[in-house]
């Protein structure tokens, strides 16, 4: 019988630029008597990652081009968010009043670029937290250092809240990844009554994110950091960057 558990760490503490992330969930495991072991992963919420990579930006420094007055125009939006979508996009790929979707220089597809303005620190005006420049790269580092301190082989899921097409409401899904298998692809293996599989690809970085960002909560909770535990160790060491669907692929275009 599989058997998996999410367990929230609380009171961390709000994190500062140039924070050290990997001692801050050593001592938030240490605070619930709990020590990593082998096959453990441990969800961050992107909000956390990026605040401590320095990525909150001030508006007031933000002076806006001609392309984000026009849009932020047909959007009402502040120009100098507008702005900031643009530098972190690679394609605009839809825009009305209230809603700028584009395809992230990451290559997620979704609204304002991942761009957030809530449960950050608003001082001397507005601000706004951008998404980790190389989240994948952050994974890896704070993997490294978590397996270091604590001699195990553990995966780390870099986790924000995604848009879905199709679908109302945000998910948590994989935006950084290390120490475990992304995608399980069963191509080519058979079903119960011995069909040829032909397009089973399963995601189990989103689907472990999603799970561990239910339990931590998306608003108020101030809990932004899970352990997921359950899995056996992981062999295959993925990116979150295998999850993005080739341009080539996208029917939507």
């Amino acid at each position: 019988m599989a058997h998996l558990c999410v367990t929230t760490l609380p009171d961390v503490p709000l994190v500062k630029p140039g924070d050290d992330l990997a001692a801050l969930v050593l001592a938030a495991l240490a605070r619930e008597e709990l020590e990593l072991t082998d096959g453990d992963i441990v969800v961050l919420a992107q909000k956390i990652v990026s605040k401590a990579e320095g990525r909150l930006v001030s508006l007031a420094s933000v002076t806006p081009g001609a392309e984000a007055r026009e849009l932020a125009a047909r959007t009402d939006k502040d120009a100098r968010l507008v702005q900031l979508i643009l530098d972190e996009s690679s394609e605009v790929l839809r825009a009305k009043p209230g809603v700028i979707i584009v395809r992230h220089r990451l290559g997620h597809v979704g609204a304002n670029a991942g761009i957030d303005q809530s449960n950050i620190e608003h001082i001397d005006g507005e601000t706004a937290l951008l998404l980790p420049r190389d989240p994948d790269a952050s994974a890896v580092r704070l993997r490294d250092a978590l397996s270091t301190a604590s001699g195990c082989r553990v995966g780390v899921i870099i986790a924000d809240s995604l848009n879905r097409p199709w679908r109302l409401g945000t998910l948590g899904g994989a935006i950084g990844c290390a120490g475990l298998q992304v995608l399980d692809d069963r191509r080519g293996g058979e079903d119960m009554f011995g069909r040829e599989l032909k397009v089973t690809l399963i995601n189990r970085a989103d689907a472990i994110a999603a799970m561990a960002t239910l339990a931590m909560g998306e608003t108020t909770e101030g809990t932004p950091v899970a352990l997921v535990r359950g899995f056996a160790p992981d062999e295959v060491d993925g990116r979150a960057a295998e999850i993005m669907r080739p341009l080539e692929d996208d029917l939507f275009r």
